[in-house]
């Protein structure tokens, strides 16, 4: 079974210095048809204008995943970190009992673009803890590069969920096949680019859900980038 959501079907708000595209209902944007797939709740596409941010706040229960694209974010939380990322760098948070931070585009010209996903844990009241890992576009050329997972294997960041994202970048028809197990769903986010899978033709910020798949098979890629989350069904 194969469902799409086109970029333009997702929810958006601008914010004057943020523009942002929610996959699910996220603030403002309600759509009960689109409240998460599986243990996957957010990924919001942000634009955050120069020397702008997202001020203090608290989260709890929730595995936190920022996805730099271009431009940077700074981050600090009260756990003590404090980082600035850049593209390639992926963060890790997990919020557990409960965490404060704050993101920020510390660039006074350029400005920050970046994913944040949410994901539900399989364990409550962990911990607060956070992880950084560099993944370079060598890394992700015209394969699956493993950035996130529940056991940290190969350098992903460690998880608490039976999910395993990963970060591709292809173009033609290089692209190796991906097998599912028959107890696994899968969520296809297009970063950038064009790309046909399972042969669904997929344009920038467009999303295939697979459940009842045997394999994720690209067929053509014209400069994409992918996200490929593989997931426990909830």
């Amino acid at each position: 079974m194969l469902s799409i959501t086109r970029s333009h079907e997702r929810g958006h708000v601008q914010h004057g210095w943020l523009d942002s595209h929610h996959s699910f209902s996220f603030g403002s944007y309600y759509n009960p048809k689109q409240m998460g797939f599986g243990p996957l709740r957010v990924i919001n596409e942000d634009k955050v204008d120069p020397g702008q941010g997202f001020g203090t706040h608290g989260h709890e229960n929730m595995e936190i995943i920022s996805y730099v694209l271009s431009g940077a974010l700074e981050h600090k939380d009260s756990m003590g970190n404090g980082s600035i990322l850049r593209r390639g760098q992926v963060q890790r948070m997990s919020a557990g009992t409960g965490v404060l931070h704050s993101e920020f585009n510390p660039s006074v010209t350029e400005e920050s673009h970046f994913l944040q996903i949410w994901l539900y844990p399989n364990q409550k009241d962990v911990e607060p803890s956070y992880e950084e890992a560099v993944f370079s576009d060598e890394d992700k050329q015209g394969k699956w590069c493993l950035i996130a997972s529940d056991n940290g294997e190969q350098g992903s960041v460690r998880i608490h969920q039976d999910a395993r994202l990963y970060a591709g970048i292809f173009n033609g028809q290089q692209a190796p096949e991906y097998t599912l197990a028959h107890d696994r769903i899968a969520y296809i986010h297009v970063v950038k680019g064009d790309i046909t899978i399972n042969g669904q033709q997929l344009h920038t910020g467009d999303a295939l859900k697979l459940t009842a798949e045997s394999r994720v098979q690209i067929q053509q890629a014209n400069n994409a980038e992918v996200l490929l989350f593989d997931m426990i069904a909830r």
